[in-house]
C-alpha cells in the first residue's frame, strides 16, 4: 500500500469514527457531519493560491517529474 493509500485510509477512518462518536455523544448529527467536512475544507481555503496550485500538482503526480 502506498503512502497516500494510508493517509487517504487513515482520513477515512477517523471521519468515519468521528462520525459514529460525535452523535453518540449528544451532537447532533448535522453538526457532526459540518465538523468532518467544514474542517477540512476550512484547511484548504487558508492556502494561498501557490500553496493549492502545488497541492494539486501533487494529487497528479507532476511534482519530481
Amino acid at each position: 500500500m502506498s503512502k497516500t493509500a494510508k493517509i487517504v485510509a487513515g482520513g477515512a477512518a477517523v471521519g468515519i469514527v468521528l462520525l459514529i462518536m460525535l452523535p453518540a455523544m449528544g451532537v447532533p448529527f448535522w453538526i457532526a457531519f459540518l465538523i468532518v467536512v467544514g474542517i477540512p475544507t476550512a484547511a484548504y481555503l487558508t492556502l494561498d493560491p501557490s500553496q493549492r496550485r502545488r497541492l494539486r500538482r501533487v494529487t497528479r503526480k507532476e511534482i519530481g517529474r
